[in-house]
């Protein structure tokens, strides 16, 4: 959305700050967003979501609070939960939940279908197993704690699913079958529903495509099912296959056969907002600093619309060869810091959002949203519609 001239800035502020006020929630850094902004190259874009998975983060503060002090605050905190470990299935826990909404942040948690640590090739989790209830009373418990806990939350369950690398739910492991995937996805999301848990926001996210991925219409689950699209994809840079920029990454390029994820997933679901769930770039091979410039400041903005949320894997996996966390290097720490701070990404102002899934913070959604909301201080905030549209982009 551009606000050509100073009169219909003004309009669209004070509109801004009647829904904002109306809804009690705490928007702060986007209505600075709106009330400072000046003509780009971009035509201003509105707002979007940023993240970070840390390491340690939600259960160690000061892990925290040390990124934030090199960056801002996190709209969105990410970290991981695998069905089974320890010898039992782990159930939802509100405590780390409750702890990233009272930092104003949105909570999202990789939910993986997998005894963690335990291969790619589990019988137990194969995706016929899970469509068939073997897992229903477990999927159910945690489902109802998630209801129970009741604020929104991004749910990004079993990610990369077009991949062959690592994880038991992609089609091309664990002994799964062509269809198997969205089968489960569907299982597991109407059992969800069962419980109550509308506050639950389903991120699918595949890999970045390539020649040897699964095609993303044949594991896709359906726009009655997803709320987000998303995708994953690093720069390796010299660690592996050569330096690419993000726009190569995601747009294509001979790296990964010139597949352009961002436009297949436009294709396969136009109203769908988009995330991308996990990305980074290696220190070796080319200026790390002026990738993360140019990806924050110029590629997201500018070529890339329908992203609505940005998620930074601020973690090497355990591999010290990798260079993913922006501590990794003073040009990726110092680019990041400048980049993030921009008002393009939102902060941490989401400790009142109260119900509902998660919407993306502007464009033409919240416009067409302002009018009605003026009328009806009840509508929530958290209910627009979470479809991003061709007037978004």
């Amino acid at each position: 959305m551009a606000l050509g001239n100073g009169a219909a800035h003004q309009r669209w502020s004070v509109r801004l700050n009647h829904l904002l006020a109306s809804t009690a929630l705490v928007l702060a850094g986007v209505v600075s967003t709106f009330a400072g902004m000046t003509t780009s190259a971009h035509a201003d874009p509105a707002p979007i979501l940023w993240g970070a998975y840390v390491d340690g983060v939600p259960w160690d503060a000061s892990k925290l609070s040390s990124f934030e002090a090199k960056t801002k605050g996190l709209s969105i905190i990410h970290w991981g939960q695998a069905w089974y470990r320890n010898g039992a299935y782990q159930p939802f826990f509100p405590k780390d939940f409750q702890t990233v909404h009272d930092h104003g942040s949105i909570p999202m948690l990789d939910w993986g279908s997998w005894e963690v640590a335990s291969g790619q090739n589990q019988p137990n989790y194969r995706l016929a197993a899970i469509a068939s209830g073997a897992h229903d009373a477990y999927i159910a418990q945690w489902a109802h704690g998630a209801a129970a806990w009741g604020n929104p939350l991004f749910l990004r369950f079993d990610w990369e699913m077009n991949g062959w690398w690592q994880f038991p739910w992609a089609e091309q492991t664990n002994g799964n079958q062509p269809g198997d995937y969205v089968r489960a996805w569907r299982h597991v999301h109407d059992i969800f529903m069962q419980q109550g848990a509308t506050n639950v926001t389903w991120v699918w996210c595949p890999n970045i495509s390539s020649n040897g991925t699964t095609p993303l219409s044949a594991v896709y689950p359906g726009d009655d099912y997803v709320d987000w699209t998303c995708m994953d994809g690093y720069n390796h840079g010299t660690d592996g296959g050569g330096w690419q920029s993000f726009q190569d990454v995601f747009g294509g390029s001979a790296y990964n056969g010139n597949h352009n994820t961002y436009q297949e997933l436009l294709g396969l679901a136009p109203t769908k907002p988009i995330m991308i769930g996990e990305t980074a770039t290696s220190r070796t091979g080319g200026d790390a600093g002026a990738w993360v410039s140019d990806a924050l400041a110029q590629q997201l903005p500018g070529n890339f619309p329908q992203v609505k949320a940005l998620v930074w894997f601020n973690w090497n996996g355990g591999d010290s060869s990798l260079s993913w966390p922006i501590e990794s290097s003073p040009a990726i720490q110092n680019a990041f810091g400048a980049g993030i701070r921009s008002d393009y990404f939102a902060s941490n102002q989401f400790g009142s959002l109260q119900a509902g899934r998660v919407a993306p913070l502007g464009g033409a959604l919240l416009a067409a949203a302002l009018a009605p909301s003026a009328d009806d201080p009840s509508a929530p905030i958290a209910e627009l519609a979470v479809a991003a549209t061709a007037a978004d982009q």
